[in-house]
């Protein structure tokens, strides 16, 4: 969807801050199960090419389905969850062995060993305050009109906008987070699906809101990707769970370096962020995540440190398999955040 596409481009903003479009591409990272159901009326594609393998997948989902009928998520007062997989730490080290398995490099963008490596990437600390009298998470969509095979026209709850409710709700009723759900559309216009400004959009009120709550410590951007023909589902406690991506944007162009237009100060901590996530899902839902896709440009990821953009599932999961996804999600948020 727009983050696999998003063209930005600098002549329209006095300010030098740039546009971003969200352009038309799937992100294109990975590949699953091929399925031939009719795409969604929303579907955006780009028709580019994608890899022959996938080279994400951390664990079977047959593995993930047998050891974890006896964990308990994070529950207070209850059981922790417990791993069910292990990653072998020594091999991230090697940074060939760290870019390959953990991370999928659009051709617009790229990376080395001394943006990229074990020690910035666990080094940060990204626990939150424990105080949740004020708001600590905020949870919005640039595309809130992004669907499933089996969204109902008209019925936000069916959209990523309803998945993005039931993450609030698993953070704010199960952990205890104070979250924020800011749900403006961003990419209809005049009653047409627009996609083209809606970063730009997006930013002023997003920005609005940081300002307005400063207390806010996690800024996470939710969608749903866009692949023509290809459905991203696993098993997990026995549910049919959309699979998710973590994408970083990194302000960098694989032909000219640095996109002063489109600064970015957390770079380092967004992709420390999506990778200790990235980590947690390895050890404890194995199969869950596909790998992190870079790309060259911003997308908003430049208002907090622990900036997130989530693609979940295709425009071919089902509702029911976009919300199951939910859950294992705000587990591994909860881990991260309370430094666990």
């Amino acid at each position: 969807e727009g983050t696999g596409a998003g063209t930005e481009s600098s002549g329209t903003e006095g300010t030098g801050a740039g546009t971003e479009s969200s352009g038309t591409e799937g992100t294109g990272a990975g590949t699953e199960s091929q399925v031939t159901e009719v795409q969604s009326p929303d579907t955006e594609s780009s028709g580019r090419e994608r890899p022959d393998v996938e080279t994400e997948k951390t664990g079977s989902d047959t593995q993930l389905a047998d050891a974890s009928q006896s964990n308990m998520m994070n529950q207070p007062g209850g059981m922790a969850r417990q791993p069910i997989a292990e990653v072998p730490m020594d091999q991230l080290q090697n940074f060939d062995y760290l870019l390959n398995n953990f991370f999928t490099v659009d051709m617009t963008t790229a990376i080395d060993s001394s943006r990229l490596n074990l020690d910035s990437l666990m080094g940060k600390d990204l626990s939150i305050s424990e105080d949740n009298s004020k708001p600590q998470i905020l949870i919005y969509h640039t595309h809130s009109q992004e669907g499933f095979t089996d969204s109902v026209p008209g019925d936000a709850s069916t959209t990523i906008v309803g998945v993005g409710e039931h993450l609030a709700e698993l953070l704010r009723d199960k952990y205890g987070f104070n979250v924020i759900h800011h749900t403006a559309v961003y990419d209809m216009i005049d009653g047409v699906l627009d996609r083209n400004k809606a970063y730009n959009l997006a930013a002023p009120d997003i920005q609005s809101i940081l300002d307005t709550y400063p207390s806010i410590e996690v800024v996470i951007d939710l969608h749903r990707d866009g692949v023509d023909g290809y459905r991203f589902v696993t098993d997990i406690d026995g549910k049919p769970t959309a699979r998710i991506m973590f994408f970083n944007g990194l302000s960098y162009s694989a032909e000219t370096g640095d996109i002063d237009y489109l600064p970015n100060p957390y770079v380092q901590d967004n992709l420390a962020f999506s990778f200790q996530l990235q980590l947690k899902a390895a050890q404890y839902y194995p199969g869950f995540t596909r790998n992190i896709y870079l790309k060259s440009l911003r997308f908003n990821l430049h208002m907090r440190p622990r900036s997130l953009l989530i693609e979940s599932g295709t425009q071919l999961n089902t509702v029911e398999e976009e919300m199951n996804a939910m859950e294992p999600l705000a587990d591994i948020l909860n881990q991260v955040l309370r430094g666990e």
